[in-house]
């Protein structure tokens, strides 16, 4: 068993079928066909049970796939350590929720990408139990995250404080009669969104619960269904400030103790240093050294 037997099987959990891992792994289906059955045969257990859909783990696969993450993560970090002499340059994958993308990330990287040009930096946005999830599985180097974040392999370190407000249609001028209004729909990201289970915190607070709940994938479309009446929605003020003076939207203040939130920056506990990421922690963590760099 060698790395390369462990890509090819961790191809084939991923998609389900020897001919889709062959199209990815850029090979033909014998190739891969051939190193499975192999590998079943060195460990001595079936590792997927063969269908007409495809293929599906066995328990025995179910049971080797985390260590061949692992093994998979161990070789990276080790490749990216053997070659870090201390000049930040190479692959960095930072996750951040869409709101923290929008509002703070953009100067933070232009400047970063301006000063380490061989640095290969690549931003992901998603909510923020899946930027948790790839955190802790490796598949990001850090993230922007809403706290607190209670995970064992995590650790993480303020990056900013943020002031949440309630984003309403024009004609609402306050919290109390947003309240009282019969219909309370909400406009919000899937499950796992930071702002979302803060929302409907606040409402349940005041024994309210929303009459609808409108799902969207991105922010531009939850604040345009804002401004079309549609619903109300819960974000950073930073956001919304111009559109509020544009007339496009109202922005409610609510009390300091539900408005307060802070946004960390994660990383896996056992994540090893290496000079991209301590370059990069130097702009987002640390105000002082993004000012200067920005001068």
């Amino acid at each position: 068993m060698d790395a390369k037997d462990l890509k090819v099987f961790q191809a084939v959990a991923r998609t389900g079928g020897m001919n889709s891992a062959a199209d990815i792994l850029n090979t033909v289906q014998s190739n891969v066909t051939a190193r499975i059955r192999a590998l079943e045969q060195e460990l001595a257990v079936k590792l997927f049970d063969r269908h007409s859909r495809g293929v599906t783990l066995t328990r025995a696969g179910e049971r080797l796939l985390p260590y061949a993450k692992k093994i998979e993560v161990l070789i990276q970090e080790a490749k990216r350590a053997a070659g870090d002499d201390g000049t930040p340059r190479g692959p960095l994958t930072i996750g951040s929720l869409e709101t923290t993308a929008a509002q703070r990330l953009s100067p933070i990287i232009t400047a970063f990408g301006t000063q380490f040009r061989d640095v290969d930096l690549v931003l992901r946005t998603a909510t923020n139990a899946a930027l948790v999830d790839q955190v802790a599985a490796s598949e990001l180097d850090g993230a922007f995250v809403c706290a607190p974040v209670k995970h064992p392999d995590i650790v993480g370190e303020l990056a900013f404080r943020e002031e949440l407000v309630i984003a309403a249609p024009p004609e609402v001028r306050s919290l109390k009669q947003l309240l009282a209004g019969a219909q309370l729909k909400i406009v919000v990201k899937g499950p796992g969104c930071a702002y979302r289970g803060r929302l409907e915190e606040l409402l349940a607070r005041r024994g309210l619960t929303p009459t609808g709940i409108m799902e969207f994938g991105t922010l531009e479309a939850i604040i345009g269904c804002v401004q079309a009446g549609l619903g109300v929605t819960l974000l950073p003020r930073g956001l919304l400030e111009a559109r509020e003076r544009q007339g496009q939207l109202s922005i409610l203040t609510v009390p300091t103790s539900e408005a307060r939130i802070e946004i960390m920056f994660i990383r896996r506990r056992d994540a090893v240093p290496f000079s991209a990421m301590e370059a990069f922690l130097q702009f987002a963590i640390q105000p002082s050294a993004f000012a200067e760099a920005a001068e």
